[in-house]
């Protein structure tokens, strides 16, 4: 079964894809800041939740592996 027809798959793989964004842009911030807009202007976008919303990411990444780890 895809990540899109998963509730859980979609939000594990949309945690990963703001965790990472933020990471890349924390190592070359040039990379993303060039795309604001556009397609991969999704990807300078998740950078900035990742970045501005920190606390709250981590505390859904804790929990989305506790589910993961203990649920299934």
């Amino acid at each position: 079964m895809s990540a899109i027809f998963n509730f859980q798959s979609l939000l594990t793989v949309i945690l990963l894809l703001i965790c990472t964004c933020a990471y890349i842009r924390s190592l070359a911030p040039k990379l993303l800041d060039n795309n604001q807009t556009g397609l991969l202007g999704i990807f300078w976008k998740c950078a900035r939740i990742g970045e501005r919303k920190s606390p709250y990411v981590a505390i859904c990444c804790i929990a989305m592996a506790f589910s993961i780890l203990f649920v299934q």
